[in-house]
């Protein structure tokens, strides 16, 4: 008689230790955060190549030289990219330094008059430099304070300049082991898992790397396709910062709506400062780029590269973003989209279970009809009724 509740002890106790478990990897996390960028890139990188170093060894390579030449193939590909991306962003950096006056004046005769008489406010006095001068004198007993602010925040930014220095260094030794060592790495993890449970997570985890696979190399596919269709349509079209405003929006399109938007707005602004006036041609052009890339992406990118499989509303991509920067900083920008894709795996599970649950069918087993009833037999056997009674 008391087994039952002994059961549903037993069982409580067992998803009270997962809740902790879970619980103390989320503090780790949390904890480590500012340590495990290079090593989660690392294990993305490591993963996204393991396809291909498995599939040279079906065709009889060892792992070694499997691994050697996929990482060799990564290095040249980054190699590649910066040979020919460096120059050109170079000199898009020289031309909007060289533009930086220009757009100070269109700021000071042009925006800010054009805000203030519609908004009322005197946007254009509080630049000016008596003001300034009174403002600083009258908060100077703040200065020291101010002082020490600063020197703090650039001491913390040289820090972090090292740290991003390390980070760099690391990253190709860490995606070069978690290479080699990927299929052990699963197969020590597999081991750990219970074994009354081992099927239930195999089908989730081959789930979500189904998802995560097929989302993450589309994503990349058309997030360097939009930058490339980006920045040659604004340079063609005579935006002189058209290059690396391209680039900026096609980077930043893996959150929804993002990169178009940014894009917009930047080459809006380079066109009129660019033309000293409103250019309605060259706007218009600038129109035409975005619109012309968000139908590829709408219409031909997404849907043939990347599909639906992630199955994610575009407001759950951005919360997800905006919840992992704000809970772990940048790590937890990293690891939004991977965690959101694998918990829509996990939710979509939860569902199913609830729906085979006797708290969503119900005590009673329904009585389960056919799918189809010909309507003729249906007739034929009311008539009938009557006449063998």
């Amino acid at each position: 008689m008391n087994e039952a509740p002994e059961y549903e002890i037993a069982r409580f106790l067992r998803q009270l230790r997962w809740l902790a478990v879970v619980s103390v990897a989320v503090w780790l996390v949390w904890m480590l955060a500012p340590i495990l960028t290079p090593f989660v890139l690392g294990a993305l990188l490591g993963w996204l190549g393991d396809p291909l170093v498995d599939r040279l060894q079906r065709r009889g390579l060892s792992r070694n030289l499997a691994v050697a030449l996929v990482f060799g193939a990564m290095v040249l590909v980054v190699v590649l990219a910066l040979l020919i991306l460096v120059p050109l962003l170079e000199r898009q950096v020289v031309t909007l330094i060289e533009a930086a006056p220009e757009y100070r004046d269109w700021i000071l005769q042009t925006a800010l008059p054009w805000l203030e008489q519609k908004t009322g406010l005197d946007l254009i006095g509080w630049l000016d430099s008596e003001r300034i001068t009174e403002w600083v004198k009258s908060h100077w007993a703040q200065a020291g304070g101010v002082a020490a602010a600063v020197f703090g925040y650039v001491s913390r930014s040289g820090v972090a300049m090292l740290a991003w220095v390390a980070n760099i260094v690391l990253l190709p030794i860490l995606t070069f082991y978690f290479l080699r060592d990927w299929d052990m790495l699963v197969d020590r993890v597999a081991a750990l898992i219970p074994r009354d449970h081992i099927g239930t997570v195999t089908r989730l985890a081959r789930e979500s790397n189904d998802v995560l696979g097929a989302f993450l190399r589309g994503q990349f596919v058309v997030m360097i396709a939009l930058g490339v269709i980006y920045a040659a349509g604004l340079s063609l079209v005579g935006l002189k910062l058209g290059l690396l405003i391209g680039l900026v929006a096609g980077l930043i399109s893996f959150i929804p709506y993002l990169g178009a938007t940014t894009g917009v707005v930047l080459a809006v602004v380079a066109a009129l400062v660019q033309s000293q006036g409103f250019d309605l041609q060259l706007l218009v052009l600038v129109g035409v780029v975005f619109t012309v890339g968000q139908m590829l992406e709408s219409y031909v990118l997404t849907p043939r590269i990347v599909g639906d499989k992630i199955g994610l509303h575009p407001m759950a991509v951005i919360f997800a973003i905006m919840a992992g920067g704000q809970l772990f900083g940048f790590l937890g920008m990293l690891l939004a989209l991977p965690v959101a894709a694998v918990a829509n795996v996990l939710l979509r599970f939860a569902k199913e279970r609830y729906r085979e649950s006797e708290l969503y069918a119900g005590e009673h087993v329904p009585i389960v009809l056919d799918s189809y009833v010909d309507p003729g037999s249906v007739a034929e056997a009311a008539r009938r009724e009557p006449e063998q009674s």
